[in-house]
């Protein structure tokens, strides 16, 4: 730790205000002091625009096909060039970008419903519950995520539906341990047995003291976990069990741009390069919230 850290926390713990503000309060004044986090916020901010405002940035219909244009480098009309059937990159970039957002937030909502709750129910009740939850998540998590969801697409059928369902369900497992030992933490706090001794029920403890305290983690894992769902979107639309043509998923373009690398590289390179500043975005923004969270960063 560097000189003016330990004299920047030094001066905190001597202010007698720092003692009285929020644990919330604490994390967003260091969330602030670190740049790498807050590039990794406006990353995000910034594809969530695009996302939203797909419709009216795209200069072109992201499907429309043009054969007078194939394969034309990037142009004054065209920024990003066109495809292999004429089609405007960028449009399609920029429809890509609104696709693996909303399969990975939608990805990982799935995976935190279920498992916080699994998590929670293994954490709070102990027992037998334990057991049984944790070693079927032991079972899941005994295969590599991405060979997980490759067979569960297999199963249930190619198409982003399916996407985000293999990829809810391999997102299970992590949200599971890392709720359970969250939970595990916080159960045996003082204001939990106050709670119990005043009678009050479980769902009641749960919901109102148990998982509010616990939430923490499961912050800086979803946004990682976002992450890793865009990047699994993109995979398994690379090998074909994702978006079908003529839809504008970034992986799926990858892969139909791969046969013209040497002689056309931007129409594989941009949405290469999209994925990459996508997951940067988010894993920036997840190492971020983590080290504001960090317990060994609270005095």
């Amino acid at each position: 730790m560097s000189k003016t850290s330990i004299l920047l926390m030094s001066r905190e713990t001597e202010d007698p205000v720092y003692h009285r503000r929020s644990p919330w309060t604490l994390m967003i004044q260091r969330f602030k002091k670190n740049k790498r986090a807050i590039v990794g916020l406006w990353m995000v901010i910034i594809f969530v625009c695009i996302a939203i405002f797909a419709r009216w940035l795209a200069p072109y219909d992201p499907i429309a096909q043009n054969m007078q244009i194939i394969l034309n480098p990037p142009s004054l009309s065209h920024p990003f060039g066109t495809d292999e059937y004429g089609r405007d990159i960028l449009s399609r970039v920029i429809y890509g970008a609104q696709i693996s957002l909303m399969v990975g937030v939608v990805g990982v909502l799935i995976s935190i419903v279920f498992g916080v709750a699994l998590g929670t129910i293994s954490g709070y009740f102990g027992g037998k519950a334990d057991i049984l939850i944790m070693r079927i998540m032991d079972v899941f998590m005994a295969f590599p995520s991405f060979l997980l969801a490759l067979a569960i697409v297999s199963v249930l059928g190619p198409g982003m539906v399916n996407v985000m369902i293999a990829i809810g369900i391999f997102s299970i497992p992590a949200f599971a341990r890392i709720s359970r030992s969250s939970v595990m933490s916080v159960n045996n706090k003082e204001y939990i047995e106050a709670a119990k001794s005043m009678g009050s029920g479980h769902v009641r403890i749960i919901f109102k003291h148990v998982i509010p305290n616990s939430i923490a983690p499961i912050i800086v894992l979803s946004t990682m976990r976002i992450a890793t769902a865009i990047l699994t979107a993109s995979g398994l639309s690379f090998l074909g069990m994702g978006a079908q043509p003529p839809t504008p998923e970034l992986g799926a373009m990858l892969s139909s741009g791969r046969d013209y690398l040497r002689s056309d590289p931007h129409v594989s390179t941009i949405p290469g390069l999209a994925i990459m500043f996508m997951v940067l975005a988010f894993n920036m923004l997840g190492d971020g919230i983590r080290d504001a969270l960090d317990p060994k960063m609270k005095l």
